[in-house]
């Protein structure tokens, strides 16, 4: 990969936003080259959390293991997202595990390095208070849904960030969802079991909403996801 390629990328991590271009060239500078290949993990769950990562190419997805030992799939990861950002920033144990959905590319930094970093570019410091305080009104909106929303409203909602995260329009104006996605998937994250979700989506699929093939869902009809997801 191309340095600028890699420059390019990286900047889009929220970490870097507003850093002046000097700084988000040394902090880019300072990170490690770091391969994982499909199926294996960048961190797992419960191992100390010294080392965070941006992803350069390939997607990954964070997953933990409940009270029940169940897995529940949290989050899913493009280029320039940060994975362990908080955690490595906080001196804690990663509380989930970060998979690699297929071959990953990733600059890491230690935690030493990126405090020394953080001295150098107080910008970068601020950015890492806005994260923490993001992913903790995320982990309170997701804590919500699973409260007090049906399982077709969790699904279309899930649906929906996929399609803003990963969506590719297609000729007719639909949105694939550009990742393996398997109705297994999509039950560890919503919470819920394979039954329901395959339920929904085959009602769906019946109705012209949505169209899955080999582990590829096209979203047909947005608006309505929307108002599904909304309890209209």
């Amino acid at each position: 990969m191309r340095k600028q390629e890699i420059y390019d990328i990286a900047m889009r991590c929220p970490l870097l936003r507003n850093v002046d271009p000097e700084g988000c060239k040394e902090f880019i500078n300072n990170g490690r080259p770091h391969h994982v290949v499909q199926g294996n993990y960048f961190f797992h769950q419960g191992e100390p959390a010294d080392r965070f990562y941006i992803l350069l190419h390939g997607q990954a997805r964070l997953t933990q293991l409940n009270v029940d030992g169940n897995q529940v799939i949290l989050y899913h990861f493009g280029l320039g997202d940060g994975l362990g950002i908080i955690v490595a920033l906080s001196n804690m144990k990663y509380p989930a595990s970060a998979e690699a959905i297929e071959n990953c590319q990733a600059l890491s930094w230690d935690t030493e390095t990126t405090q020394h970093l953080m001295l150098q570019y107080p910008q970068i410091a601020f950015n890492g208070m806005k994260l923490i305080a993001n992913r903790f009104s995320w982990l309170q909106d997701r804590y919500h849904e699973m409260a007090t929303q049906r399982v077709e409203q969790r699904i279309a909602l899930a649906l929906l960030r996929l399609t803003w995260q990963f969506g590719k329009r297609t000729a007719d104006d639909s949105t694939t969802i550009d990742m393996a996605l398997s109705r297994q998937d999509l039950a560890e994250m919503t919470g819920t079991n394979i039954y329901n979700v395959s339920r929904i989506l085959s009602k769906w699929e019946q109705n012209g909403l949505i169209h899955s093939q080999s582990k590829r869902i096209t979203v047909h009809k947005n608006h309505e996801l929307v108002l599904i997801a909304e309890g209209r």
